[in-house]
């Protein structure tokens, strides 16, 4: 039939790939992501910059030099300096001090800034290879999808054939042979969705590697089921002391305990010391001047008292995001290890049963097919399972690839 040789050559057309370049390791692609990736560059620059504050809140403010021109009888300068003694020249200096204790307070605050933005660091990071991971894994399994849908592409084409020549000797329908072809311009459909969702990763991937337009695109490795090491319970314990975000947040609430104790800090004065040597003519005596002044904080009902309230607030609120944190992290923990438990036991059951059971009826149908015992549906039956069967188990696979790797975005725990 004329369709026959139509669909035959659609089919391989839309299956004709470029040569692909040899495949880049995952490690590879991570140490690109950790070098070129603008939000993980961009995150570090930050935890830098907060590692400079510091030492710049907890030293004294600049000192203060004062030059003063008293004149006597005339607006001029000098005016009457060497004939009056009120005439003179001075020449000072002043420093504000504040109260014992709150500048080292100041540092450690900003001390904890610093932990904060170097935990944001981190979890941007893995943030980063945790998204690099799953474009890498949904890339792998488009590419073996593609492969399944080319093999049982064929496995479609032989069964074609042979309903073709049952019908032209007689023995089955043109139905049979239109069926045939109709499911072969469904795996079309399918080769032509697999190609649009591996551009879509691989536009992903180049973002995130931060490669410039027009950059070759990156073949993967073939996806290889990681083995789960650890239980549930050893990845939770792990949490608490890996976890960037919570480490983050323990980070905030040791901040904000600095704050309430520098609203208490803020209830004593802060000084000032300022020293003066003044000079008038030659013939008079210099005079010498020692100034010292407080800050005397009084107004405790309308700016103290709601301070220290304040700071007692954000410190309740942080302990509070803390704990959800933590019950946040110990949820995903557990939800993903599921997943990926799930999912292996799926794959060992595809695996040793559903793909090769199969395969082995789909034998056994296209022989009893070819001799007239078994009709055309029962035989597309068994081909359809073979073709689910195989297009699911890298699914899955990919799911548990996914999975793991966000296991290890949470715990920090290596996967392989």
């Amino acid at each position: 039939m004329r369709f026959l040789g139509i669909s035959c050559v659609l089919f391989a057309v839309a299956l004709r790939l470029p040569a692909a370049d040899p495949p880049t390791p995952l490690s590879a692609v991570l140490e690109e992501a950790c070098r070129n990736n603008p939000d993980i560059l961009a995150a570090r620059r930050g935890w830098q910059a907060a590692t400079q504050v510091p030492t710049q809140v907890s030293t004294l403010p600049d000192p203060q030099v004062t030059v003063q021109s008293f004149s006597v009888g005339s607006p001029r300068p000098f005016a009457g300096y060497s004939n009056s003694n009120f005439a003179y020249l001075g020449f000072g200096v002043s420093q504000d001090l504040p109260y014992p204790g709150k500048l080292k307070l100041k540092g450690e605050a900003a001390q904890q800034d610093a932990a904060i933005s170097r935990d944001k660091l981190e979890s941007v990071r893995r943030s980063v290879l945790q998204q690099v991971k799953e474009a890498y894994f949904q890339i792998a399994y488009v590419q073996q999808t593609l492969e399944v849908l080319e093999r049982n592409g064929k496995l479609l084409e032989q069964i074609e054939k042979i309903a073709d020549a049952r019908y032209r000797v007689g023995q089955g329908s043109q139905q049979d042979v239109l069926k045939a072809q109709l499911e072969r311009t469904k795996l079309l459909r399918e080769v032509a969705h697999h190609h649009k969702l591996m551009g879509t990763q691989q536009a992903l991937l180049m973002k995130l590697l931060n490669r410039p337009s027009g950059s070759p695109e990156i073949t993967t490795e073939p996806l290889v089921e990681t083995p789960l090491r650890y239980t549930s319970d050893q990845l939770l314990t792990k949490v608490r002391g890996t976890n960037p975000d919570i480490a983050g947040q323990q980070e905030m609430v040791k901040r904000q305990s600095l704050q309430v104790e520098m609203a208490r800090k803020d209830r004593y004065p802060d000084f000032s010391v300022q020293y003066m040597w003044q000079r008038t003519g030659p013939s008079f005596p210099s005079y010498y001047m020692l100034t010292f002044s407080a800050r005397v904080p009084i107004y405790r009902r309308r700016k103290l008292n709601p301070e220290m309230t304040q700071a007692v607030e954000e410190l309740n609120r942080s302990e509070r995001e803390y704990e959800s944190q933590v019950q946040s992290a110990y949820f995903d923990v557990r939800n993903q290890y599921i997943a990926a438990e799930t999912a292996s036991q799926m794959l060992k059951i595809y695996r040793e049963g559903l793909i090769p059971q199969a395969l082995a009826t789909y034998r056994a149908g296209l022989a009893s097919y070819q001799t007239g015992s078994l009709d055309f549906e029962s035989l597309f039956s068994t081909f359809m399972d073979v073709l689910n069967f195989d297009g699911e188990y890298w699914k899955t696979l990919m799911e548990h690839e996914t999975a793991l790797a966000r296991i290890e975005q949470i715990t920090g725990v290596a996967m392989k």
